[in-house]
């Protein structure tokens, strides 16, 4: 069968469900950021958690705090397709968990750790499924350690920069499906597992025209990350008249480029109750490339072009200040495709529509909640589905279509 490890490790990595952000990005930062749908996140600054959106926001803090934030997306994808069977709820609910702490140093510098995500996802599809050679069971996991520093220049201007250690994981299994071989739909043709890091850096920007007034603009570096692993699978069966039972292990390297990420925020509060923010960001999707994967001898196994473009998120959000406890927020926005639609990347258009709140507890303790529904565009569109043999591919119609809801909690506490 056609399939090798790296182009297993690359629908690893590419792998998505539509709930989440374009292409397989993570927005999932914040409580205090989702309730308003991540506007103004690079101005803000209201918590340790405005960390992962700009680092020069840290000038704003004169005391130490720690903000530790919990996510849960519950995504309910369905495909359908015109001419084989469809599958139902392929994307499993996932937790998205982050931690943010920032230690002023002096009036001028601040410094401060975040921990987080911007890359990640899964999608589960039945073993039986009869395009199991397309769309399997498949997950990654990346994780953000990002230690930064700020430095107020003036009284209106602060700067803040920061380095990115990334580290990753992947796991992938595809099944055989309908087959000319007589094996059951389930068998398994890959089996993969593998990880590796990267590294990356970032640069922020505030300007307050006055304590109700800001802007900020940050910007995240792509990230080239290295992954090594193993894989089991008819590519590497010792026996070709037997591709199921012969399987072996084998090892290989993949490199990909997560893309870059600038954002630009604005917040001003109108009224002593009220105050409005927006932000736009635009994520460099074409710095993902083409696909070049090698053996551990350095021989390419596979070259593969991609098609990703840059896209753009847009997000207004509103707060209401109710009393000295309770703050109230809502937001919308709109999150661009980022790539071409397949079993795997059922990527679409997705709009937001976001509500939280905060409960002051003291002068040291707050609690963040946050609820979003983000509703993505129904897409149809045709992917050809490996056979056995070339004579036996595929190409299928398909139609991806479901939303998802979001619940984040987080607290933050001053020290």
């Amino acid at each position: 069968m056609r399939i090798n490890k790296v182009a297993l490790a690359v629908t690893a990595l590419l792998a998505a469900s539509q709930v989440h952000a374009a292409g397989f990005q993570v927005s999932e930062h914040s409580a205090s950021g989702l309730g308003r749908a991540f506007a103004g996140e690079a101005a803000i600054g209201d918590d340790a958690a405005s960390l992962a959106r700009n680092p020069a926001l840290m000038a704003t803090f004169d005391k130490a705090q720690l903000s530790v934030v919990g996510s849960y997306v519950s995504p309910d994808i369905d495909i359908t397709s015109t001419t084989t069977e469809g599958a139902s709820d392929v994307a499993p609910a996932q937790a998205v968990p982050a931690m943010y702490y920032i230690q002023p140093i002096n009036d001028k510098f601040a410094a401060g750790l975040a921990i987080y995500s911007n890359y990640g996802t899964g999608t589960e599809y039945a073993d039986d499924y009869i395009n199991g050679t397309a769309a399997g069971t498949t997950h990654i996991v990346s994780v953000n350690f990002n230690p930064n520093v700020s430095y107020r220049v003036n009284e209106q201007l602060s700067l803040g920069a920061g380095v990115s250690f990334v580290y990753a994981t992947a796991e992938l299994q595809r099944n055989i499906g309908t087959n000319p071989l007589g094996a059951p739909e389930s068998s398994s043709v890959a089996d993969m597992e593998g990880d590796g890091y990267g590294f990356g850096w970032n640069l922020g920007a505030l300007y307050e025209f006055n304590k109700n007034n800001r802007v900020g603009i940050s910007y995240k570096s792509k990230v080239k990350t290295e992954l090594e692993g193993e894989y089991k699978g008819t590519e590497s069966a010792s026996n070709p008249a037997d591709p199921i039972g012969s399987q072996q292990t084998i090892d290989g390297t993949l490199d990909i480029n997560l893309p870059s990420i600038l954002e630009v925020s604005g917040y001003h509060k109108l009224t002593d109750k009220f105050a409005v923010s927006y932000s736009w960001m635009y994520t460099t999707w074409s710095d993902f490339g083409n696909i070049e994967a090698m053996d551990t001898s350095g021989n390419i196994l596979l070259e593969k072009e991609e098609d990703f473009s840059n896209s753009s998120r847009y997000a207004v959000g509103a707060e209401y200040y109710l009393s000295e406890a309770f703050t109230l927020r809502a937001g919308y926005a709109f999150d661009e495709q980022a790539g071409k639609a397949t079993l795997s990347i059922p990527d679409t258009d997705r709009s937001w529509y976001t509500a939280g709140v905060t409960y002051k507890a003291s002068s040291a303790l707050s609690f963040d909640f946050a609820a979003a529904l983000v509703a993505g565009k129904e897409i149809t569109f045709d992917e050809t589905v490996p056979g056995a043999l070339p004579v036996f591919d595929r190409t299928e119609t398909f139609t991806s279509s479901g939303d998802a809801w979001i619940y984040s909690a987080q607290m933050n506490y001053s020290f």
